[in-house]
């Protein structure tokens, strides 16, 4: 499994756009962007026409932050 890291924003409210940048653990980008879209839907209540994604790029194993990105990617420290 890869590690991909995806940035973007997202509305919160009526005129807020709240900036943000997440490791994704999973097969290729397009499964990157879906798991994004169910995370942060069910995490602020944001439809998915209001998440804007900005750019997916692959993260190498060494460069990766998240310990529970790594843990589900199978990437041994």
């Amino acid at each position: 499994m890869k590690v991909f890291k995806v940035t973007g924003t997202f509305q919160m409210g009526r005129y807020r756009k709240q900036p943000f940048t997440k490791e994704v653990a999973a097969e290729d980008d397009a499964r990157a962007r879906e798991i994004l879209f169910s995370d942060i839907g069910s995490k602020h209540g944001t439809p998915r026409r209001r998440i804007a994604i900005a750019s997916v790029v692959e993260v190498p194993a060494d460069k990766v932050e998240s310990g529970v990105v790594k843990a589900k990617a199978g990437i041994l420290s």
